[in-house]
């Protein structure tokens, strides 16, 4: 396919992105695979989220920079994971996530932990609700204004899935709050989507998001009763939603039921 697949598109001074040919309903216009170095002509840089396993996509993700010191995991999702084992063939290069079962000739990584390589600085923090093993990563290089890597935590466009059973809401609130403290005109450069302006901004109307589908699970459960399934509150809540997303918003409903019911 020609158009926006398999080639590098500069964002910022710090970070360029090749989109993958794995669009749909939940990958939006395909996963964002993010390439990180201080200096766009740098022959080196990080690799965030390598995707699926498609070679295509493997082969334009290595020839952009031509050496790849380091790749890592925002979560273990197989849109953003899969290619990850073949990547490392490829180059070499570690695979660093949170869960230790995805990680490659290197250790798991942890909430503040700080990576150094191909001339910019990483800042890992622990996101979890999409995902339990969810991580953002605070970029910052020479001279230049922050961004956060946030995966599907917060996408470019839409809201995310909470991930039930694994995501849950509670956590994935903690997580939209940590993102909201972050400095103004902090950029986002999420898992799928465009990138947006400003992380406190997005946080902070994922935040409302939240608690508006919150008010309406409430006001479903009053009228179905209290041990009402997810599938019938999706037919409340989420009647003017595309029927072909029905699944996934019960994924987030059974994490909403059980946030309240915790309550």
């Amino acid at each position: 396919m020609t158009g926006p697949y398999e080639s590098l598109r500069q964002v910022s001074p710090l970070a360029g992105v090749v989109l993958a040919d794995n669009p749909s309903a939940m990958t939006l216009d395909g996963t964002n695979t993010w390439l990180l170095r201080d200096d766009p002509s740098r022959r080196q840089a990080i690799v965030v989220d390598p995707g699926p396993l498609d070679e295509r996509h493997l082969a334009a993700v290595v020839a952009a920079p031509g050496s790849v010191p380091l790749i890592l995991l925002t979560h273990g999702h197989p849109d953003h994971s899969a290619g990850a084992a073949r990547l490392h063939e490829l180059t070499g290069a570690p695979v660093r996530a949170l869960d230790p079962s995805l990680v490659l000739g290197s250790e798991a990584l942890g909430d503040g932990d700080v990576i150094a390589a191909a001339g910019v600085e990483l800042r890992v923090i622990s996101t979890p609700g999409h995902t339990s093993d969810s991580l953002s990563f605070l970029l910052s290089g020479p001279g230049q204004p922050g961004s956060v890597l946030t995966g599907d935590t917060i996408l470019g466009r839409g809201t995310t899935v909470i991930a039930h059973p694994d995501g849950a809401l509670g956590p994935y609130l903690d997580s939209l709050h940590r993102l909201a403290d972050l400095p103004p005109d902090t950029a986002v450069l999420p898992g799928h989507g465009p990138e947006l302006p400003d992380a406190a901004n997005a946080a902070g109307y994922y935040l409302a998001h939240r608690e508006q589908r919150l008010d309406q699970v409430r006001a479903a459960l009053t009228t179905l009763g209290p041990g009402a399934s997810a599938r019938q509150v999706v037919e409340v809540v989420y009647v003017d939603v595309d029927r072909t997303l029905w699944g996934a918003a019960e994924l987030s409903v059974r994490a909403q039921l059980d946030y309240l019911r915790d309550r």
